[in-house]
Parts: structure tokens; C-alpha cells; sequence
């Protein structure tokens, strides 16, 4: 069912001419890194990031000392220095990964973990790295929603080769931003929008529709539970879109 729009499509100008629930283009481009398990590079509108998946035959020194039995996923994520209009510094550079970089790599790893059965893994860590070519607004999204394809991607060549004897793949999990800039909810902001919300909410689900993670802030401002219920239905609406676009990428 689409969201419940208070105002007219045609009536809100953004930038890009898009209306309120409408999602920029999501293309992906897969195998786009040939030494990594499984890759994608995703396009969302002006934004670009590459996800790409490696596997290392050990996991956590943590979760040999508690007995932690399975598998682990973690993440990386960064901006590279090119990815915005103005040089953005390496953080080997700086000594040390910076706060945005490191929340949003925790946020890539719990969602990923989200969407695999971490006991069939065996004992393996896969690392899912992302890294933004070009930033317009969502570069935490597109790093998920791509990561997803990637993870799939390997898996498929780890069973292939015999390394995993059931497939571990759970539900699927996309992730998309919404926001509220001048008392409008629109979904999938890019860069200029981002900077002007009021609001800023970005939503991580699966295909069985249950949320993983909600993060939701007023930037200097509040809103309404109304608001609220107006976001979530955007983003879902925009999270189904998403898992669509995997699937055809996927070739499912």
C-alpha cells in the first residue's frame, strides 16, 4: 500500500524534480572488484559506493575465549578523498578512524549480521568493505543496501567452491533515509536536502518486514509522532522498492 501523502506530490520542488515518496535510481554494477569474494559497485543518483567482500578462515580472538561457536561479520566503511566537492583526509592520515566513520561501519555490521544464519558461516570471518566514490546524500544506505548484494554474491561462490555445505542467507536488508525539510517528508534525501532537514531519519529492514535499526534525529528542531507514522511509511514503501532492485540485480 503506498504512504499516505498530506500534500500533493506535484505541489513539493525538489531539486531533482522527484516527488516526496520517490526514490532516486538504484543501479548496481556486480564482479566491479575481481580479487574479492563477491562485489558490487551501487549508483544511487549521484551517489557511488563500492562494497566489496573478503574471507578470512579465522574469527575473533573474543569469540574463541567466550566459546562462541559460528562465524563473524564485521565491516569498514570510508569516504575516499575524492568523494566530495571539497578533499576529504584520509583517516590513516589523521591516526585514527573518525566518529561518522566508525558509527557508520558498526551500523553496516549489525545489518549484515542481521541477514545471515552466523552458525552455518563456520569458523570465518567475512569482512565487508565499503568505500564511497562519490557522496550526494545516503552514502550509509547505499553502503548496506549494496552490501547486502555483495554478501549474496559471495556466498554464492563459497558454496560453489564447497566452503559452505547450507546456504546461510536469511531475510534480505535494504536501508533508506527520510526526512522533514520545510514540514514536507520526503524519502531518499540527497546531499542539499540531508543539509536542510529538519528531521533526519535513516531506516534499516528486511524482507520480512522487521526493522534492525531505526536512527531518527531533529536537528534543532522535533517532530511529531504524525511526522513519525508519515516517515516510517515512506521508508517502507522505499525499503520494498530496494529489495526489488537486489533481486533483479541478483538475478533472482
Amino acid at each position: 500500500m503506498p504512504p499516505t501523502q498530506s500534500t500533493p506530490a506535484a505541489s513539493v520542488a525538489r531539486i531533482d524534480g522527484r516527488a516526496p515518496d520517490q526514490l532516486r535510481q538504484v543501479r548496481f554494477q556486480n564482479d566491479i572488484a575481481p580479487y574479492a569474494t563477491g562485489s558490487t559497485l551501487i549508483e544511487w543518483g549521484n551517489t557511488r559506493v563500492i562494497c566489496g567482500v573478503t574471507l578470512e578462515e579465522v574469527v575473533p580472538r573474543w569469540m574463541k575465549e567466550q566459546n562462541v561457536t559460528g562465524g563473524w561479520i564485521t565491516a569498514e566503511y570510508s569516504m575516499l578523498p575524492y568523494s566530495t566537492l571539497q578533499r576529504k583526509t584520509r583517516d590513516i592520515t589523521k591516526g585514527k578512524i573518525d566518529g561518522r566513520s566508525q558509527e557508520i561501519q558498526r551500523l553496516i555490521g549489525r545489518a549484515m549480521r542481521a541477514t545471515i544464519d552466523l552458525e552455518k558461516l563456520g569458523s570465518r570471518t567475512i569482512w565487508v568493505d565499503c568505500d564511497v566514490l562519490q557522496a550526494d546524500g545516503g552514502t550509509r544506505t547505499a553502503a548496506i543496501t549494496g552490501a547486502y548484494v555483495a554478501l549474496c554474491l559471495a556466498v554464492r561462490k563459497l558454496m560453489a567452491e564447497g566452503k559452505l555445505r547450507e546456504d546461510p542467507m536469511l531475510n534480505a536488508v535494504a536501508a533508506v533515509s527520510v526526512g522533514i525539510v520545510e514540514k514536507q517528508c520526503l524519502l531518499d534525501l540527497c546531499y542539499t536536502e540531508d543539509a536542510a532537514a529538519s528531521v533526519d531519519l535513516n531506516l534499516v529492514m528486511n524482507s520480512a518486514g522487521e526493522f534492525i535499526e531505526l536512527q531518527g534525529t531533529g536537528e534543532e528542531a522535533t517532530f511529531s509522532e504524525a511526522q513519525l507514522g508519515e516517515m516510517l511509511a515512506f521508508g517502507k514503501a522505499g525499503i520494498n522498492e530496494l529489495l526489488e532492485a537486489q533481486q533483479r540485480a541478483l538475478g533472482d
